[in-house]
Formats: C-alpha cells, sequence, structure tokens
C-alpha cells in the first residue's frame, strides 16, 4: 500500500507534466487552455513545492483581464490547432479585451482571493506584502466589476450568465433552468431525431472521456447556444439582460464571493491600503442578504432566479457551499453539517457527492450531477475548520487522499465505490492533494506535541 510519501511523489509528477512554465494544463489533451480557477487551485498545492511558480501561476491569470476589470474563466491556447475553441467565443468583439491574448466572454468562480491569500502565507511579512501589494489592483478591480455588472439591481448578490461561471458545469440547479427557460423549438427536435447524436463529432470531452461521464448532447448543444447569443450581444451586460430569462444568482459563487471580499480586506489591512468606499459598501450588504437564499421549509440554501426572484429548489453540493462562505450563523452551519452525516443525502462513503444522492439527476460518475471532486471537497474542509468540525474536515480530507493513493489523479470520482472517472492526471486534484497531506503531517505533528506536553506535566 502506498504511504503518503509515494502519493506526494505521484502527485509532484502530474503537476510537472502540466506544466506550461506560465500556467498549468488542467489535463493534457482534453484542456489545452488556462481556466481561473484551476489555476487559483493548482496554485494552492504549487505553494508546498515552489513558491515563485505558484506565484508566476496567479499572476499569469491576469495577462488575460478585461480593461472593464473582467477576470475571463479562460485563457486560451494560440496555436493555430485550436483557432476553432477561440472562435467559438471572439473575445475581441467586446472592447474590453485584451488585444494581445484570445480569452473567453464569461467569468468562473472568484478563487484568487483565496489563492492569494494562500500562497501570500508561504511568505515571510516583508514578502507577503510586496506579493499582496502586487496582486490586489487587478482583485479590486474584478470585484468592483462584479458589483457594476453583475448585480443591475443592487440587491448585493452578484448574478451568473452560463452555467460554466459557476465551476460547477451541469450542477442541477443550472440544467433545471436551461431546460425552463432556454429549450428552442430545435433542440426538442434534435432531441426526438437521431441527429443530436451528430453533436458528439464536435466534441472534445467525448473523444478523450467516456460519453456516459459528461454532459448530454443535448445539454452540450444548448450550452453552446447560450454562449452564441452573449457572444452576438459582444458580451455587454445591459443588452444580455434585456431579453435573456436566464440569469441567476447562484448560490456556489456568491459564497465563494463572500470569502474572497474577506480576503479582500484581510491584504489590505496588511499593506495598509483603503479599499474603495463603494466596495465596501456592497461587501457588507452581501453579506447581509444572503440569509434570502435560505430555505425554511427544507432547511437548505439554494441560488435564485434573478429574473423571478425565485429559490431554485434544487439541491446540490452548492447548499454546503455558504460554510466556505464563512459568515453564516453556528446554528446554519450545524444543520448543513447536519447533511454530511446523513447517510440518503451527502453521507456517502467517498465525500462528499457534488448532489445528494436523493436528486432525481444523482449519477454517481456524471460529470457534476453525483462524482465526488477534489475541488469542493477542499473548499467544504475549509468551512469546517472555520466552523470547529475538525473531525469531518479531517475524515474528508483523508478520503479525498485515498481516493488518489487508490487510483490516481482523477478529474472525479464515484461517492458510491471510489471509482475513477473524468480526465486522468488532473493537476486541481494532484495540486489539493498535495495541500491535503501537508495538512495532515501538521496535525499529526501536534497531536504529538500535545501528547508530549501531557506526558510531561504528569
Amino acid at each position: 500500500m502506498q504511504t503518503n510519501s509515494d502519493v506526494t511523489q505521484e502527485v509532484i509528477e502530474v503537476l510537472k507534466q502540466n506544466d506550461k512554465t506560465l500556467f498549468t494544463l488542467p489535463a493534457d489533451g482534453l484542456y489545452p487552455h488556462q481556466w481561473l480557477w484551476d489555476s487559483c487551485f493548482v496554485a494552492i498545492g504549487l505553494r508546498h513545492l515552489d513558491i515563485d511558480r505558484a506565484q508566476t501561476e496567479l499572476k499569469s491569470l491576469l495577462r488575460g483581464q478585461w480593461s472593464n476589470g473582467m477576470l475571463p474563466h479562460m485563457i486560451f491556447n494560440n496555436s493555430m490547432l485550436y483557432a476553432q475553441d477561440r472562435n467559438i467565443w471572439r473575445s475581441q468583439l467586446s472592447p474590453y479585451a485584451p488585444d494581445t491574448v484570445s480569452t473567453s466572454g464569461i467569468t468562473q468562480p472568484p478563487v484568487l482571493a483565496e489563492a492569494v491569500i494562500q500562497v501570500g502565507k508561504k511568505l515571510k511579512k516583508p514578502e507577503r506584502r510586496t506579493w499582496y501589494l502586487t496582486m490586489l489592483p487587478a482583485l479590486i478591480a474584478y470585484h468592483q466589476w462584479l458589483y457594476t455588472e453583475r448585480d443591475p439591481r443592487d440587491s448585493g448578490l452578484v448574478l451568473q450568465v452560463h452555467p460554466h461561471e459557476t465551476g460547477l458545469d451541469s450542477t442541477p440547479p443550472w440544467i433545471d433552468q436551461l431546460h425552463r427557460h432556454h429549450k428552442p423549438w430545435w433542440a426538442s427536435f434534435l432531441e426526438s431525431t437521431k441527429l443530436i447524436n451528430t453533436v458528439s463529432l464536435f466534441r472534445r470531452d467525448t473523444r478523450h472521456v467516456p460519453p456516459g461521464q459528461r454532459m448530454s448532447n443535448l445539454d452540450a448543444l444548448l450550452y453552446y447556444d447560450v454562449i452564441r447569443k452573449l457572444r452576438n450581444k459582444h458580451y455587454d451586460i445591459h443588452k444580455i439582460l434585456r431579453k435573456s430569462s436566464f440569469a441567476i444568482q447562484d448560490l456556489t459563487y456568491n459564497s465563494i464571493f463572500i470569502r474572497a471580499n474577506g480576503c479582500l480586506v484581510e491584504m489590505a489591512e496588511l499593506v495598509n491600503a483603503e479599499l474603495p468606499e463603494e466596495l465596501v459598501s456592497n461587501m457588507q450588504k452581501t453579506r447581509q442578504v444572503f440569509e434570502q437564499l435560505w430555505d425554511g421549509y427544507s432547511s437548505q440554501y439554494y441560488s435564485r432566479n434573478q429574473r423571478t426572484n425565485k429559490l431554485i429548489r434544487e439541491p446540490s453540493i452548492a447548499t454546503l457551499m455558504p460554510l466556505y462562505a464563512g459568515h453564516i450563523t453556528k446554528e446554519r452551519a450545524e444543520q448543513l453539517v447536519s447533511l454530511l452525516h446523513d447517510q440518503e443525502v451527502f453521507g456517502t462513503n467517498y465525500p462528499v457527492a457534488s448532489v445528494p444522492l436523493t436528486s432525481k439527476y444523482f449519477k454517481p460518475m456524471s460529470y457534476w450531477q453525483g462524482p465526488t471532486w477534489i475541488n469542493t471537497n477542499w473548499l467544504i474542509v475549509q468551512g469546517l475548520e472555520r466552523y470547529g468540525y475538525k473531525k469531518e474536515a479531517e475524515i474528508i480530507r483523508l478520503k479525498s487522499i485515498e481516493l488518489v493513493r487508490q487510483h490516481g489523479s482523477y478529474e472525479y470520482f464515484s461517492p458510491i465505490d471510489g471509482s475513477p472517472a473524468g480526465a486522468k492526471n488532473f493537476s486541481w486534484t494532484a495540486a489539493l492533494v498535495l495541500d491535503f497531506i501537508k495538512k495532515c503531517i501538521i496535525n499529526m505533528r501536534k497531536l504529538h506535541l500535545e501528547k508530549k506536553n501531557k506526558h510531561n506535566r504528569l
């Protein structure tokens, strides 16, 4: 049986294999570009190996930042091999897109502030100040853009316009809304014929991964259609919202945003910088109105349709993300943790499933509709520890390490039996398991020291 030392060496090799000097590929072949939150998670692991390389990983994201402050969810490989990928998005249609690189036209969960803080923990205070001063302007611009463009009603919660912006691409709440509000006549026609099968010819993912482990052809086509409509409006949010009924205040995104706002405050305090007054005011409002996403009947949090102002009562792993935000009451936190213990909800052999077992969407090997992902495990572990649930955090940490020890750094795993799925040699799996192992070592040392001190007292 492999030791933690063996696993450490294996995940380091995965990160080396996917290293492209400026950034790390999520996985060779299937993911040839740079993704926003992938690089953030990778940097959290890389900080244990090479602090300069971890900083480079995060700074490389800034080359894609738009002049209005948006950080795109993808920065494209400029090879001619991927001209079609760049052409799908055509970011140059927006006057705010960068001239030197091609990007997507949407964003992804704002994990960058967290990643900057985590890297900063490895630096001595003078170097940490310099690091924060380097990253703060871009982060402030990004958070200001989110409030300016993604909170048109000044509600305090920011909205998302494509499922990819959640990071949990095929998560049930968005699939539900997609079928309710964005299903044109031709989609129903294709669904009723075998023509829908031809979509596979244009998909990269199902050439690398079994189709049953990814979203359906119909959903993939609908996701593309949303991109097409965003592109046709040149990514102008005012034009997008004028006609679109597909705008959601996503629970995962807003939970991560609250934590990210807190990270900005922490950075600003260390470097004696003042955040813009309007930004601080918006941050406070987000925390205050977040409870509007709580449903008392089911004792869960949900995403909300921005148009109708109604909760989307479709359960998913998102309901646990307020633990990561770290601002909800202890009572609410206890209610969420109880879901982790419930074997009919999230209490699986290999937690944490991306949707509860009770969901009609639950498929243990199908992308964001059932499998366990190491990045969401990492987020939940951070939240559990903040609320004092050390035991629950340690179980998820150890189970995550066990999955990689048994199968390698796969993209995701069955929460039932741990079977691996998705891409092999997946970078954030490797990086975050490395972080988990380092944390386990720290915890073991603390425990040993406590026992030693107790023995000396006796």
